[in-house]
Formats: C-alpha cells, sequence, structure tokens
C-alpha cells in the first residue's frame, strides 16, 4: 500500500469534531464507490467496548488462542490479543482487505499526512509539534499563518471535496 496516497489522519483533541469529520469523509467517499477503513485510537485507557459474543470469545482467548472471529448475520469480529498494537503493524492488517483508502481518527504523532482540528487559540501549540500536517479546520480564527491548507469547520464540504482530489 502507498503510505502517502492511500492513508490519512483526522487529529485534534476530544471534542474537537474529528468523529463527526470521519462519518462525512467515510460517507461521501462511500457514495463515490471507494471502500474505506478505518482505524480509531482509543486514547481513554482501558477495553474499547464490551465484547459482541463474550461468552465464547472469552473463553476461547482465555483458553491461549491467538485470534478469536466471531461472525453472525454478516458481521465479522476479530479479535487478537498482542501487548504492543502499533498503528503500523494495524496497517499491515488492513493491507489484507481491498481498501482505496485507510481513515485514522487519532494517533497525533504518527507520521501520515493529516488534518489537524483546531477547537481554540489554545490548540495551535499542536502544530509546532505535529508532522506531516496537510491542511487545519479550526473553529475559530488563526492569529498566525501557517503553511498549510486552512479550512474553517464550516467549510466542512471543501475540505472533504479537496481531500478526495488529493487522495483519490
Amino acid at each position: 500500500m502507498d503510505r502517502d496516497r492511500k492513508v490519512y489522519q483526522i487529529v485534534g483533541f476530544q471534542n474537537s469534531g474529528k468523529t463527526t469529520l470521519m462519518e462525512s469523509i467515510i460517507n461521501y467517499w462511500s457514495k463515490h464507490d471507494l471502500k474505506v477503513g478505518t482505524i480509531k485510537h482509543h486514547g481513554h485507557g482501558g477495553k474499547t467496548r464490551k465484547r459482541v459474543a463474550e461468552k465464547d470469545t472469552d473463553k476461547h482467548l482465555n483458553a491461549g488462542a491467538s485470534i478469536v472471529a466471531c461472525e453472525g448475520e454478516g458481521e465479522l469480529v476479530l479479535l487478537k490479543q498482542n501487548l504492543n498494537w502499533s498503528l503500523v503493524d494495524i496497517i499491515q492488517f488492513y493491507e489484507n482487505f481491498s481498501l482505496d483508502f485507510i481513515l485514522i481518527e487519532g494517533y497525533k504523532y504518527e507520521d501520515y499526512p493529516k488534518a489537524v482540528l483546531i477547537r481554540g487559540e489554545e490548540d495551535t501549540y499542536l502544530l509546532d509539534q505535529l508532522s506531516n500536517i496537510q491542511a487545519i479546520l479550526t473553529w475559530v480564527p488563526l492569529k498566525n499563518t501557517y503553511p498549510y491548507k486552512i479550512f474553517s469547520i464550516k467549510q466542512k464540504e471543501e475540505f472533504i471535496k479537496w481531500l478526495f482530489t488529493q487522495y483519490n
């Protein structure tokens, strides 16, 4: 998979609009018959959510299975225990699927092309810390100028169309 052309990050602090933006991007790309895979960083600690088929999958994992798949009504849930899941590991796993685009929510310090959501002026220090920034979506007017494409959060649709032309 071409790392620079198929993987894109949406990053920012909690409640900056990352998930809403991700949903809009997924919807737009899907309407253009493109397959989008997503990866979300769960930065709040603990398990991401209660297991779908808790009883049997937990029994299999507790017995020592390396990976467990649970299928039902067309949905496949894979559980794989690993002490250190890196973003690279997850992306390599996604390479097994016929995806046109991998969209990542979070993992802000990774080096993939990214858009940064800025909720307030106090968030702008991120722009000095993060790498491979391609665009900024901001909730407030920015005091400084930056060498990135800048969109107001109200220009979300324009950003999505810009992203589509950059990566399709």
